[in-house]
């Protein structure tokens, strides 16, 4: 069963701040809306450099593939050491 996402108004953002930023630990958005639309989405500091971190990896494949495409490339064992060190920074 799906999660139901957590929903406040901005009006509450204004007035329970601190309990807002305690719930964001959950790990799960808080969505933020104003006049009964949503606008914002907030999220714990964690979870979005984990998203951040995977943005990053999708952009490298993106390239890769360009390059493939182009005809440009690097031998495969480079790019094993490549993304071990990446992977290895990114548990840093």
């Amino acid at each position: 069963m799906a999660k139901i996402p957590k929903i406040i108004p901005v009006s509450d953002l204004r007035q329970k701040t601190s309990d807002v930023l305690k719930d964001l630990s959950s790990g799960d958005p808080v969505f933020i809306t104003q006049r009964g639309r949503a606008t914002a989405v907030m999220v714990s500091m964690k979870a979005y450099e984990h998203s951040q971190h995977e943005l990053d990896i999708l952009r490298l494949l993106a390239r890769g593939e360009k390059e493939i495409e182009a005809g440009a490339g690097f031998e495969f064992d480079d790019v094993l050491k490549e993304a071990d060190h990446f992977l290895e920074a990114a548990r840093s």
